[in-house]
């Protein structure tokens, strides 16, 4: 028989709802000093990535300058029918596409076995070098990368030079000239500039594998190749897919500076893509709408894929971002 409390007393009432309330107020005033820290980087992010998504309206206008927002034309999803009737878009939809991949899987692959390799040798001051060395060119800007690899493929470049003198080749060759190369050119000059400074986060995942599997893996007769297959690639399973989906996302969004400085008149039709299709739009032609439809398409298609990504993964190999 249950009895009821008598006149006069109290009874503590336990309610989930007050108390979870508490403790997230309690969690705000113990972390106000770091909440307080983060509020400009917040504002920041705010104002530079996700304010400017209101230009984003302009696809859907036929956006004139000279006139306010109230007075625009809105002309629905013209820009995107005219978008994707153009037969300029599929062809820089598939430059993007092509350098990307390529990008993708020798920027990726490459900094990892640099990386292993790298953590492999016992000479401290040669490792030291040898990564000071490789990433310096990322700190170099694309117009010198450009400049460099414009010269080394000259007809009386280096690279030439090399190739007569080998006896490979009895004349020079219009390596910047040949269209159906530029894909390769471009991927090769990212891999230089880029992969020392790719392979830090990969070097510090390794410093956190414990050295005892090392050891184990000694005393069982395991040999250098077997303990980077075994210990060091699973070690660092975690980074490498969370970096691979993270760039998976990004797939489209490549940059215009290589291909903008490394092309030329003859291998356009293998060096626009599409941040370049749209700035000369958006710049150039002065069609804001067209462009901005143009970078939107990008950045859409960019989200599906990180999500598309991160759910495999997610699924297939128990990694994710979210």
């Amino acid at each position: 028989m249950k009895t009821l409390p008598s006149a006069g007393t109290t009874q503590n009432v336990d309610v989930p709802g007050l108390k979870k309330k508490q403790r997230f107020w309690a969690g705000i005033v113990r972390e106000k000093y770091l909440l307080l820290m983060s509020i400009p980087f917040v504002l920041w992010l705010f104002v530079f990535n996700y304010l400017p998504i209101w230009g984003w309206t302009m696809a859907f206008q036929n956006y004139k300058p000279a006139k306010s927002f109230s007075e625009q034309k809105w002309v629905g999803f013209d820009q995107f029918k005219t978008l994707f009737h153009d037969h300029d878009f599929y062809l820089v939809l598939r430059n993007t596409l092509a350098m990307s991949v390529l990008g993708l899987i020798a920027g990726f692959t490459i900094p990892i076995l640099f990386a292993i390799l790298l953590n492999e040798v016992k000479s401290m001051p040669f490792k030291r070098v040898a990564q000071t060395i490789t990433y310096l060119p990322h700190f170099v800007s694309w117009v010198v990368v450009a400049g460099i690899v414009t010269s080394m493929l000259s007809l009386d470049g280096v690279v030439n030079n090399l190739l007569i003198w080998l006896h490979i080749i009895h004349e020079p060759i219009q390596f910047m000239a040949k269209e159906h190369w530029f894909w390769g050119i471009v991927t090769g000059s990212d891999i230089w500039k880029e992969t020392g400074w790719n392979a830090i986060i990969f070097l510090s995942a390794i410093t956190g594998i414990d050295k005892e599997l090392y050891e184990a893996a000694k005393v069982d007769g395991a040999g250098r190749f077997r303990q980077m297959w075994n210990i060091t690639l699973p070690g660092i399973r975690s980074t490498i897919m969370v970096l691979f989906i993270l760039s998976v996302g990004h797939l489209l969004n490549n940059g215009y500076e290589k291909q903008l400085l490394l092309g030329n008149s003859l291998v356009v039709d293998y060096s626009q893509v599409l941040d370049l299709y749209a700035l000369n739009y958006g710049i150039k032609i002065a069609h804001f709408s067209y462009g901005t439809a143009i970078s939107m398409f990008n950045s859409v298609v960019s989200i599906l894929l990180l999500f598309t990504a991160n759910g495999f993964f997610k699924k297939f190999a128990k990694e994710s971002i979210m």
